[in-house]
């Protein structure tokens, strides 16, 4: 029998699942549980392979939105609200079209439809660039000093970057390479208008890895879609700015849910 994943919960109410990025984990979202406890029954997970949770036998978006349908049951929730950032956007996306029905609302933060360009040759550096490290015998502890401040805006407050490092730095090199093949397979343009919920598309606009004009832009292809720029953050809003950010999500979530 194939784990559910490992969750932190707080509040009753619907589910509002928040799925984390490739770099976090369940803590990521430490600043949002408690602001949505009075309504929601927030629950943030460990990706397969991430924290506590036991690794997949293959890490793919398929597999990955099957293991959120499983702790979805788990949790004896038929349907949820989703907020999912960056590579859990991702995650999102796959589980709204592979799981119909099961999404009442969507929040897609600094995140895309594909990863990368067209024709594969930019993935292929991307993976070779992130890579290397891994094959040097470095962990991502050793490196997460570089990558992550390198994703926030500038001067981010000093326990965004700490938590940020925190859950870089505890990411195994095993799940760092397993979740880096698995990113440069994501494509799903083609199904942006089978997304039948209502849908935010959450950007910073001091994101480089998810530029504001691109989520605009993917708003546009969602047919609930609606857009949304949080001003001076980086990828990393719900850690640098989380007031702003559970704002924008709480008046999407009032208004549409």
């Amino acid at each position: 029998m194939t784990a559910i994943a490992n969750f932190e919960s707080l509040g009753t109410g619907p589910v509002l699942l928040f799925l984390h990025g490739i770099g976090g984990n369940r803590h990521a979202f430490d600043g949002q549980l408690p602001a949505f406890a009075d309504r929601w029954r927030g629950v943030s997970w460990d990706m397969p392979g991430y924290g506590d949770s036991a690794p997949l036998a293959e890490m793919t978006f398929a597999n990955l939105a099957d293991a959120v349908a499983r702790l979805l049951d788990h949790l004896e929730a038929p349907t949820a609200a989703i907020v999912g950032h960056s590579m859990g956007g991702m995650v999102a996306q796959e589980f709204v079209t592979r799981h119909p029905g099961r999404t009442t609302a969507l929040v897609l933060s600094a995140t895309s439809p594909s990863f990368g360009k067209p024709g594969g040759e930019w993935q292929e550096w991307f993976l070779g660039q992130r890579l290397a490290p891994l094959d040097r015998g470095l962990s991502p502890a050793d490196f997460a000093h570089e990558l992550v401040p390198a994703m926030m805006a500038d001067n981010p407050p000093e326990d965004a970057l700490a938590a940020a490092m925190a859950s870089m730095s505890a990411l195994s090199p095993d799940t760092y390479r397993a979740a880096l093949h698995c990113l440069v397979q994501f494509n799903r343009r083609d199904k942006l208008g089978e997304i039948p919920c209502p849908t935010l598309a959450l950007a910073g606009d001091m994101d480089e890895a998810a530029p504001a004009p691109m989520m605009e832009k993917m708003a546009s292809y969602i047919p609930d879609g609606r857009y949304h720029c949080l001003n001076g953050v980086g990828h990393l809003a719900n850690l640098e700015d989380p007031a702003q950010f559970n704002q924008a999500v709480r008046g999407f979530l009032e208004e549409v849910v």
